[in-house]
């Protein structure tokens, strides 16, 4: 129980971080959130669970097809944002794109013949 407690806190603490460093740096704040903490920290807590390499590594490369999708949310959210829609309404339509782009990109995948 106390490792998925240390898991819990780690991944936590870094979420605070990002966002108090924005706070004081939009840019560097960024840079953190940009960087592949997720998937490092699901790395590292597979890896230190016992799990194959070769499970890592079909895992890393689920998620590199599956983070092109995910891109979406970063292009139309600052440009609704920007044409001055709410917030929560920008947000909403940024994910229901992201959403369609799953499915896209899951249907492309599929049809040249990478299973996820």
């Amino acid at each position: 129980m106390l490792y998925y407690v240390i898991k819990v806190l780690i991944s936590a603490i870094i979420i605070v971080a990002i966002s108090e460093i924005s706070k004081r740096s939009i840019s560097f704040a960024a840079l953190a959130a940009s960087l592949p903490l997720t998937s490092l920290l699901a790395f590292i807590w597979i890896y230190v669970e016992g799990s194959p390499s070769s499970q890592i590594a079909e895992l890393s490369s689920q998620i590199f097809w599956l983070v092109l999708p995910s891109l979406l949310l970063f292009l139309v959210l600052p440009v609704l944002l920007k044409w001055g829609f709410n917030f929560w309404v920008s947000l909403s339509l940024s994910i229901l794109a992201t959403i369609i782009g799953y499915f896209i990109s899951l249907l492309l995948l599929q049809k040249v013949g990478i299973r996820l």
